[in-house]
């Protein structure tokens, strides 16, 4: 288990984030005959990938830049090095905050970071190694998928900094139930990423030298369904989050209309039928 103590002290001794939006963020786009995958690395390994204001900003401004490519398939969300995913908020900025108006400006900016990856109209994997504590957990549950290194560590330690756990950690009670969210957020204490899968927290745990790979066999599954079918489908479950069960239904009949405005269901459905028919004659 990391304490708290500890955990501040590393992050605290650490060189301070320095370069332009472009460096604090990487982006590598890779092309395959399916669409494009993304994959966005918050680059602040000496800080243990700390998400500052600066970082914020240029996260916010790169998922926009995202979000406008037709042609966009998946992201998968990493953090720089070995030893982090996001360690959460920059405690350097937040021990300088000096009132409530600064306060706000600051969780509301990290907010904005995990709305960006909760709108983005594709699937965005969360690829957790080392470190994922605070808002950088809060940024996770933002994502539709997780998968973590077993050698993962997870933690919501707000409360041991004299704050609490905000924003999206309100999608803790939706993932793990409401107990387990209180046992993680009263406590604050840090957990395995073997835990964190059985409390249905992340989807996968891999070894650290099969992360990557366990990644792509979840790409690649997203690449051979519809690419619209899979806008429509994200979508609809982030409307599903704030919508009663009627109109949770109802969002999902629009949703189904909207599929049929291309010809996309048609050339599916006869692509799947057309493997059955293959399937049966060679039987």
């Amino acid at each position: 288990m990391v304490s708290i103590e500890r955990w501040a002290e590393t992050v605290k001794e650490e060189a301070p984030l320095e370069g332009s939006a472009e460096t604090l963020i990487l982006l590598r786009r890779d092309h395959r005959e399916r669409g494009v995958v993304a994959y966005l690395t918050i680059n602040n390994a000496r800080r243990l990938n700390a998400m500052n204001s600066a970082l914020m900003d240029a996260f916010i401004a790169t998922m926009n830049e995202l979000a406008a490519e037709a042609d966009l398939r998946a992201v998968v969300l990493c953090g720089a090095g070995p030893k982090a995913f996001i360690v959460g908020a920059d405690i350097n900025e937040m021990a300088a905050i000096k009132n409530a108006e600064q306060a706000t400006a600051f969780i509301t900016r990290l907010h904005r970071c995990c709305d960006a990856i909760r709108d983005l109209p594709v699937p965005v994997i969360a690829r957790i190694q080392g470190y994922c504590f605070g808002g950088g957990l809060e940024m996770a549950a933002a994502c539709d998928v997780r998968i973590a290194s077993e050698a993962a560590t997870f933690g919501m330690q707000e409360v041991k900094l004299g704050i609490p756990s905000v924003i999206e950690a309100a999608l803790l009670p939706t993932l793990v139930g409401w107990g387990r969210a209180r046992e993680i957020m009263l406590l604050g204490e840090t957990f395995t990423a073997v835990e964190a899968l059985e409390w249905r927290l992340i989807e996968r745990v891999a070894p650290p030298s099969a992360l990557d790979e366990a990644v792509e066999a979840w790409i690649g599954k997203l690449l051979t369904s519809a690419p619209r079918a899979v806008r429509l489908q994200k979508r609809l479950i982030r409307r599903w989050e704030d919508l009663p069960l009627a109109a949770a239904v109802q969002a999902g009949i629009d949703a189904f209309a909207e599929a049929y405005a291309t010809d996309e269901p048609a050339s599916a459905m006869r692509e799947f039928l057309d493997a059955q028919l293959k399937r049966k004659r060679n039987t």
